[in-house]
């Protein structure tokens, strides 16, 4: 399901982690968005230190409640907790990189770029109110696009999944319907439609169906060669999914003002700016029971913000600026061990 190059990254890391799982000196689960980067900065910093990472793809869900039991040193989602939660819960969190969520589709004869999408048509076509591809109210969007009589098949993720809570999160925001049918979680009651686990469960899926339409992070769609849509952003425009545009959507993000690094990059202004876009966070324990391990956390995030945005870029997310890499490094002086004192120093 993923393409050579991909593939390559993946298998190196697995290699990596899942060989080393019992002697791993880290551990980590949960969102499948960030996974390629995760796998590729862990293959790398096990070559330059020594150090291992085993990370699972298990959804955000699967990542939130590990933490949660202290199964894992730390979780990793797309669903952002916000400041009461992470103090309930004794979590800090911080983010890593930005993407793009996609919508991509499998239609024969059509091409990443021809088809053209708005917020509530995405709903209509999820809620499973629009049912064929030569639906009158798709054509009316995409004049002079050749569409098939062909039933479409939605395609949604399976697992508890912090890229569902940025997809449906869009929806509500632009279908009323949506917000009160559905709503926005990382897991909802799907109207219709096949579930796949994880965006690479996605992705397969939708390769393999003619008339298929589903979402996945960026790095999936574009490596696996899957068909991606324009989408209508606040501004009016029809945007493809690029870094550019995910960068558009970020340019006006104020971090400074979001309390626990709390923060949603969801259909901003500006022109470009892809209306799905997000950061992808990790939550560890504010007061650990393993310094050491602690420590070796934050030390692996630390070395991925000094070295690690090359690979995030070719791997098409997009890198966090220097000046909130440098909050998120005073914010951790706030996680500490047993003797409460901070493990990273």
């Amino acid at each position: 399901m993923f393409n050579r190059h991909l593939g390559a990254i993946v298998a190196a890391a697995a290699l990596v982690l899942a060989g080393a799982a019992q002697a791993a000196d880290i551990s980590g689960a949960g969102a499948t968005f960030p996974a390629p980067i995760y796998a590729k900065w862990a293959e790398t910093y096990r070559a330059q230190t020594g150090s291992r990472l085993n990370y699972q793809a298990i959804g955000s869900g699967g990542g939130i409640r590990q933490i949660t039991a202290g199964t894992v040193d730390f979780g990793a989602t797309d669903k952002p907790l916000k400041p009461d939660d992470l103090a309930s819960a004794g979590f800090s969190m911080f983010p890593t990189v930005i993407g793009g969520v996609v919508p991509v589709v499998n239609i024969p004869g059509v091409r990443s770029g021809q088809l053209k999408l708005t917020g509530a048509l995405t709903a209509d076509i999820f809620r499973g109110v629009v049912k064929r591809w030569n639906d009158p109210l798709i054509a009316r969007y995409n004049p002079g696009l050749t569409l098939p009589n062909l039933p479409i098949t939605v395609v949604h993720r399976s697992d508890g999944s912090g890229t569902t809570f940025l997809f449906t999160s869009y929806l509500a925001m632009k279908a009323p319907r949506w917000a009160s049918e559905v709503g926005a979680n990382d897991a909802v009651k799907w109207p219709t439609g096949l579930g796949g686990k994880g965006n690479d469960g996605v992705a397969a899926y939708v390769k393999q169906t003619p008339g298929s339409i589903g979402y996945v992070e960026y790095a999936f769609a574009k490596q696996n060669g899957l068909t991606t849509t324009l989408l209508q952003n606040k501004a009016g425009e029809y945007v493809p999914p690029a870094a550019a545009n995910f960068s558009a959507a970020a340019a006006n993000a104020n971090w400074k003002a979001a309390p626990g690094f709390y923060l949603l990059l969801l259909d901003q202004p500006g022109a470009g700016a892809w209306p799905i876009t997000g950061a992808t966070f990790i939550l560890v324990k504010t007061r650990q029971e393993d310094a050491a391990k602690g420590r070796e956390v934050l030390a692996f995030f630390d070395w991925a913000y000094r070295n690690g945005d090359a690979a995030a870029v070719q791997l098409d997310y997009l890198p966090m600026p220097a000046a909130v890499k440098d909050m998120v490094r005073r914010s951790w002086s706030r996680i500490v061990g047993p003797d409460g004192r901070p493990v990273l120093r």
